[in-house]
């Protein structure tokens, strides 16, 4: 947590050298100067006060107020956001704040410089100097701009003599641990201009000449020195957030599963949203596998819930379900031992797993349709409108009931046809501004209209889930997925 500043009285800019004292040429005489003088002492210390009650009010603050707490009331704008140089932090413009430097450096006399910069609308630049890293640490506060560090100070724990013989560096190394956020100009003596640029090298903005400063050089090193560092910051930003872009992507595809249906006639698509905000995938998943037998399996699922847990769960029961299948397991041998892993790989006892497999025989005419709490497969057939597959004996969700049964129900399919899973997160979403939900009635509708409108496979899929998400007036709060199976003689 950054360590408060003490309030200080305010200082006349003739007592912090910022204005030159005039003497007085033909002045008042003595008593009319004594009144003056006493007048201009009320003043100051009328200020003083209303400076303290208003320092005391923004320390009392709480959040609602729009104080943030760690940072000094002049380094904040009325929103909250700090500025530098009449810019504030988000790149837009804002009222002046003064720029505040930390110098560390054992002999602050040997840089009186430092007491007369300006910044580039000519306000004086607030310095607070540090003699060691010990104070250092305790001054550096969020409202710090820029430090300016002298390379000459030993690091923690090492004399003078030992930085010498050492890492020259230790002490910048030590100060940009300490203050990754901040802008650091270095400090080293003159003509030892290698030292100074290993010290860019290693994460400095910049280095000076201590012999050679001047109060002009060294304001306009430290407006750059603070633009710098911004501007890194937003670049190491955006290369990481392409980088994790792109490892998403690896991992999405690597997670999602690609269907195992070498040697069979039927046509597969599938699609995939998840509902939290920049996930790669939710608690829905699915799985698509062809046995030796000429089997086809498909299975689509949900864990309740909407986390990375219920994600990795979903995972861990797809991978189970295709190394059960492959390995011969079907109907309620398999939804009873999928049980068991999510009864042992969950975190709680009251996740659950809602489940529907489809088993297709090998002509393509008929499957074995499995239900545990989950939706009823969609299936459309040239001849008739599309319809909801029997559910008369769905089981109950994966996790709710130890010893339950899921009884396999035997279904028609015929010649031609298309069938599609899904999870619930398509029917569940609203319709328009009311509480009314899209439900499997009105799901069955949409897709017979688009149907009738010549979509299928990945066109159709992408259409539904389109439009789910325009009736429902923006993103989807539950994940979905989508299976489509086609079978075409």
């Amino acid at each position: 947590m950054p360590v408060p500043v003490p309030r200080q009285r305010a200082i006349p800019a003739v007592e912090c050298g910022q204005a030159q004292a005039s003497p007085a040429v033909d002045g008042p005489s003595k008593d009319e100067t004594a009144r003056k003088q006493e007048a201009s002492r009320k003043e100051e210390a009328g200020r003083n006060e209303a400076t303290t009650a208003e320092n005391d009010a923004t320390l009392n603050a709480t959040p609602a107020d729009g104080v943030h707490h760690g940072v000094s009331s002049t380094g904040m704008s009325a929103t909250g956001t700090v500025a530098v140089g009449g810019v504030s932090a988000n790149g837009v413009g804002n009222a002046h704040i003064t720029l505040t430097l930390l110098l560390i450096e054992d002999d602050p006399t040997a840089a009186p410089i430092v007491r007369d910069l300006l910044d580039a609308d000519g306000k004086p630049i607030r310095v607070r100097t540090a003699r060691n890293l010990t104070e250092a640490e305790r001054l550096l506060t969020d409202d710090v701009h820029c430090i300016l560090l002298d390379l000459a100070l030993p690091a923690p724990g090492r004399s003078s003599a030992a930085a010498t013989s050492g890492d020259e560096l230790a002490v910048l190394r030590h100060v940009l641990r300490l203050a990754p956020r901040h802008a650091v100009l270095a400090l080293t003596a003159s003509g030892d201009a290698e030292r100074g640029a290993e010290a860019v090298r290693v994460g400095a903005q910049d280095y000076l000449y201590k012999d050679e400063l001047d109060s002009r050089l060294l304001s306009r090193a430290i407006r750059y020195a603070v633009e710098r560092k911004r501007s890194d910051t937003a670049e190491r930003r955006l290369a990481e957030g392409k980088l994790r872009a792109q490892e998403n992507a690896r991992l999405e595809r690597g997670l999602l599963p690609t269907p195992l249906l070498e040697g069979s006639p039927l046509r597969f698509a599938a699609r995939y949203r998840p509902g939290r905000s920049r996930a790669l995938l939710g608690g829905d998943f699915y799985d698509t596998v062809r046995t030796p037998d000429g089997t086809v399996h498909a299975m689509i699922g949900d864990v309740c819930g909407h986390g990375p847990d219920e994600a990795a769960l979903g995972v861990e029961l797809r991978i189970a379900w295709r190394a059960l299948t492959l390995a011969g397991l079907c109907g309620d041998e398999l939804l009873n031992t999928l049980q068991q892993v999510l009864e042992h790989e969950r975190d709680d006892d009251e996740i659950f797993a809602t489940l529907c497999t489809v088993d297709i025989a090998p002509d393509g005419r008929r499957a074995g349709l499995c239900l545990a709490g989950h939706p009823a497969p969609l299936i459309a057939r040239p001849d008739r409108p599309a319809r909801l597959l029997p559910y008369d004996n769905n089981g109950p969700a994966l996790g709710l009931l130890p010893g339950a049964r899921w009884p396999r129900m035997q279904v028609e399919l015929g010649a031609e046809w298309s069938l599609m899973l899904y999870t619930d997160g398509l029917i569940e979403g609203r319709i328009g501004e009311g509480r009314e939900r899209l439900g499997q009635d009105g799901m069955l509708e949409m897709i017979r209209r688009q149907l009738s409108e010549g979509l299928g496979g990945e066109a159709l899929l992408r259409a539904a889930v389109n439009e789910v998400r325009q009736l429902n007036g923006g993103e989807l709060t539950d994940d979905v997925a989508v299976v489509l199976l086609d079978r075409v003689p």
